[in-house]
């Protein structure tokens, strides 16, 4: 990530143009040391402070603790949700799935994902925020659009629209978070969709 793309997390982040250069030095050491295989558990505020230079107290100023600043941090990662054209259930489904792609394609996001989906357990309350403040609203944007179908017969009205979602989402998260060796190939998102809509169509 480019140091363009830092200040623009940090500044997104907080909000505090005077504090940027600060809140950039906090974010990218967090982010370094996650790229440089360091596990979120060990992250401590002590240490977050020791690699950006600055005080426990600048930190602890801004963010509660650090599951606060690593939800922060991954949602400045994480590209904001693409607008969607309404013209068609099958185009605004691509849309979002390629949403997902890219940010699995992008090193940091991709690293922070991982080591997210890995410390589940061990930081519960991480992921539940980041579950809220991501995985959330991104899901009711798509059954959004699925409802959208079924409302104008692009989709079967008997379909299970939460299980429809997770059909649609489940093969791209696979090869995003579980699957490092498999290719994200740009027409994969299109792949999925129209492989998933050839058993939910209705017929004729």
């Amino acid at each position: 990530m480019e140091q363009t793309d830092v200040a623009h997390i940090a500044k997104g982040v907080r909000g505090r143009p005077r504090s940027e250069a600060v809140e950039r030095s906090i974010v990218e050491g967090v982010l370094k040391m996650i790229e440089d295989g360091v596990p979120l558990a060990d992250l401590s505020i002590e240490r977050i402070a020791r690699t950006a230079g600055v005080g426990k107290a600048t930190i602890y100023r801004r963010w509660s603790g650090k599951e606060e600043l690593f939800v922060d941090i991954l949602r400045g990662v994480d590209d904001p949700q693409p607008e969607l054209a309404g013209d068609s259930m099958r185009g605004d489904l691509i849309t979002c799935l390629d949403h997902l792609r890219r940010r699995g394609v992008n090193m940091r996001s991709s690293a922070l994902l991982h080591n997210v989906f890995a410390q589940m357990k061990s930081l519960p309350k991480l992921w539940e925020a980041y579950h809220a403040t991501v995985v959330e609203p991104q899901r009711r944007v798509l059954i959004g659009v699925l409802r959208r179908g079924v409302e104008n017969g692009e989709l079967r009205a008997d379909v299970d629209i939460v299980l429809a979602n997770d059909l649609f989402v489940g093969p791209m998260l696979v090869r995003t978070v579980l699957r490092s060796d498999a290719p994200l190939d740009e027409d994969l998102a299109e792949r999925i969709v129209d492989t998933v809509l050839a058993g939910l169509r209705p017929p004729g």
